[in-house]
């Protein structure tokens, strides 16, 4: 990469935390998009310094736009939209949406994602076969992690306010939630 870096992002998305650079040569009009270090768009004499560029991020091709906006003679801010929403807004309303574990297994990170409108669950980037089953005080979603059983068990609060709770068993050993 060049000395054209103006901007770096961490997203949290269900298939893992990518990271977003941004290369923009105010002199050669250059624009270069990385994800997770890897170049997805290259855009060569640019006359228009200003504008969107419109990618896709993730196994779920999550839409992304980066705005350039001229601030005051050749100074330039840059931000991240994710699906139409600022990153900050995004990232808010993802943890209303989402649940998110981290745990070591057998020597091995793995970052557990629940996605509570599907009810979908995802490892380190790999969608899970889930089995759902109704239980006595809620649903057990289960699925298995190497050798390990786990299961997401999603029970009401018995509060309007906090809705249902998820929690994550390994083992039957209950994980502690992340805030991403």
């Amino acid at each position: 990469m060049s000395g054209d870096l103006v901007g770096v992002w961490e997203v949290a998305l269900s298939d893992g935390v990518h990271r977003i650079e941004f290369e923009h040569g105010t002199t050669t009009g250059k624009r270069v998009i990385y994800i997770d270090g890897k170049e997805i768009v290259r855009r060569d004499w640019m006359f228009k310094l200003v504008g969107k560029e419109t990618f896709n991020v993730g196994s779920a091709a999550t839409k992304a736009t980066i705005n350039i906006d001229a601030v005051s003679g050749f100074a330039y801010e840059y931000t991240l939209e994710i699906n139409g929403k600022s990153l900050k807004t995004y990232m808010e309303n993802r943890s209303k949406v989402t649940s998110t574990w981290l745990l070591n297994l057998d020597g091995i990170d793995c970052r557990v994602v629940l996605e509570k409108d599907t009810m979908d669950i995802w490892c380190n980037g790999q969608k899970m076969e889930t089995a759902g089953e109704f239980v006595e005080d809620g649903t057990e979603t289960h699925f298995t992690l190497s050798d390990h059983d786990c299961c997401i068990k999603a029970m009401s609060s018995g509060k309007r306010r906090d809705g249902i709770i998820h929690t994550l068993l390994v083992d039957g050993t209950e994980i502690a939630e992340t805030t991403e």
